[in-house]
């Protein structure tokens, strides 16, 4: 049955995916900015429903959006495929840090480019630091929050990656307050794996930190922590209580 399930889901998400990338391209030229965000997350909205109909899995949300704030920049942990689907419609209007490579998958690279996401080339680290902040900070300038993986690629469950600075930068430059988000999706929804289990997912959303005139050094610490420290505290997500990575 949790073959069949992840079959269904997978099947819908796909087929979905399509009309949805080709929705995008049409509108592109036609819709302003913030229309064709709110068109193209609507297949993420769908996608969420869809993963709780054929899965069973479920979301549990701790804290606020604090939508007051706007715009901000949202540093999320990247576990999952999950995470880049929720996170872009449930703190939008946004954009997101992704790698160039994603724009050329055909439909789903159509969506992300439709939606003024902000490609970078991980080949050429010192113009990707560039293109992160400076077309970041036109983003937070247009009133569009920033969304950024610290530690810049999925990383194994209970694994603390590498968090980099550009983030904090970005916020401290502009003055814009950060979010930080802590969950453990990849519990149910495991990178690079075809089987989804049946579970509640837990996001953690901390309060604004302030950002003007504090060290990006330190931001990117204070983040970092109170990430781990939230997931460290979490329970299980997975319905049957397998947590076989937990020592």
């Amino acid at each position: 049955m949790l073959y069949f399930r992840s079959f269904l889901f997978i099947l819908g998400h796909t087929i979905t995916g399509i009309i949805a990338g080709t929705i995008a391209v049409i509108i592109w030229p036609i819709f302003p900015y913030r229309w064709r965000w709110r068109i193209v997350t609507s297949w993420n909205r769908f996608v969420m429903f869809w993963l709780w109909a054929c899965c069973g899995i479920r979301i549990n949300i701790i804290g606020q959006r604090h939508i007051d704030k706007y715009p901000c920049v949202i540093l999320a942990k990247h576990q999952s495929t999950w995470e880049t689907m929720f996170l872009q419609y449930y703190f939008g209007p946004v954009c997101i840090i992704l790698k160039k490579e994603l724009l050329r998958i055909p439909f789903f690279g159509w969506g992300l480019a439709s939606i003024r996401s902000i490609a970078i080339d991980r080949k050429n680290p010192i113009q990707a630091l560039k293109d992160v902040k400076g077309k970041g900070l036109e983003r937070l300038k247009d009133g569009i929050n920033v969304l950024v993986f610290p530690e810049g690629t999925r990383v194994p469950l209970d694994t603390v990656g590498n968090y980099a600075r550009s983030g904090a930068d970005m916020a401290a430059s502009a003055g814009a307050p950060i979010i930080a988000v802590a969950h453990n999706a990849a519990e149910c929804w495991p990178n690079k794996q075809f089987l989804k289990y049946p579970g509640t997912i837990t996001v953690v959303l901390s309060e604004p930190i302030e950002t003007t005139g504090k060290d990006r050094k330190e931001l990117t610490e204070e983040v970092k922590n109170w990430i781990e420290l939230q997931i460290s505290q979490m329970p299980s997500a997975r319905n049957d209580g397998q947590r076989p990575w937990r020592k």
